[in-house]
Order: C-alpha cells, then structure tokens, then sequence
C-alpha cells in the first residue's frame, strides 16, 4: 500500500514531463492538499508496519575464552570443549527455574559482530572452512546469513543463580542470548543424516 502512494504522489510529480501544459495541475491547490494527505497516510502505514516487525531482545549475555572470531574451532574435527558461563540478565532469573535437571542446553543467540546484510542470489552460497566446495547459506553454521541468528547445544555443568556455567562454548566473549531451550531429542542417531560433511569428511580420509 505505501508503494501506491508514493507511485501517486511521483506520478502528479513527473506528470508535466508527459505534458507540459499541466503545470497548473502540480501547482493546484487541490492537487497539493492531496498529495499531503496521502503523503502522510504512507508513513502512517509504514510506521504500524514497522512496529509490529520482530525485534530482538537479549536475556542475557555469553562470558566466553574467545575475543576474536579467529580464535574459535572451524573446519573438520573442529572440537568445541571450551568452559564459558551464559550469564543471564536479573528481570529473566524466573525463567530459569528448574533448568538445572537438564544435562544440555540450546542457546539461540546473535551475530551481533557481522556485518548487516541483504545476502540475495550468489551471495546465499558460501564456502566454509570444512569444505572446498560452495553451500546454501542455510546449509552450513556460517555467520553471514539474512538473519545474524546461531544455535549452540551446550552442556550444563551447574547453575549459580543467573550464571549457567556450561561447556561447549563457540561464541564470542559478550556475545547477547536471544533464548535458551533445554535440549530434547528423540531421533535415533541411525536416522541422522549430515549431509555435504560426512562427504567432505569421507573425501579427507
């Protein structure tokens, strides 16, 4: 809808070049009063479209060994073993309530050090550094995505009030929680496939 106004508003605009005569019409008073109205009623709408779009909210924060990107495990065999704690912020303490029975934890949180961007086209493949070979954005753990969003499975060591000491840690120091579910699966591991790496990884052998 806001692009029909401003494909109206541009319209009354860029009319006199189609017909010269009608110069008038742009200086109307009518026209002019018009062109507010719908002018307004756009930005109206692009501002309750806006405020309903989805917008993150950290819970917390990672206390993590790593400070750069370039000192965190990549490639093939890559281990993830290293201690760090999800320290999480007061207002959610309830939150945690009785998460401590669970052995492992997922942990949704954000590239907050990538850069913004719109990946469109060519830009949606990547080569990781477990491969030689291009794949989907969303078939690898790579950061640049549409959505600076990752996913870690960690295990919980114990809890200390709002700080969950955990193993298992691959982001980086300071990096915001979005959310945190226990870890609850129950396919049988001979249904799991994992796709492009058991390839890369049978190819290194």
């Amino acid at each position: 809808m806001p692009g029909f106004f401003r494909q109206f508003t541009g319209f009354l605009g860029h009319i006199q070049n189609y017909i010269p005569t009608a110069t008038w019409l742009e200086q109307s008073p009518w026209v002019v009063l018009v062109k507010r109205i719908f002018a307004a009623t756009a930005l109206v709408w692009e501002m309750e479209v806006f405020s309903v779009m989805f917008t993150s909210r950290p819970i917390g924060f990672v206390v993590s060994p790593y400070k750069d990107a370039s000192e965190v495990p990549k490639g093939l065999g890559a281990k993830h073993e290293a201690d760090g704690v999800l320290k999480i912020l007061p207002e959610f303490a309830l939150g945690l309530t009785d998460i401590e029975g669970f052995s492992h934890l997922i942990v949704i949180w954000e590239f907050d050090r990538s850069p913004k961007l719109e990946l469109r086209g060519d830009e949606l493949l990547g080569t990781p550094p477990s491969d030689n070979r291009p794949h989907g954005v969303f078939a690898t753990r790579s950061p640049r995505r549409p959505n600076p969003i990752g996913l870690t499975t960690v295990e919980l060591r114990r809890r200390e009030g709002i700080e969950l000491h955990v193993r298992g840690i691959d982001m980086l120091d300071g990096t915001p929680i979005l959310d945190i579910k226990p870890y609850l699966s129950n396919i049988p591991s001979e249904k799991l496939r994992r796709g492009w790496l058991a390839e890369a990884e049978a190819r290194q052998k």
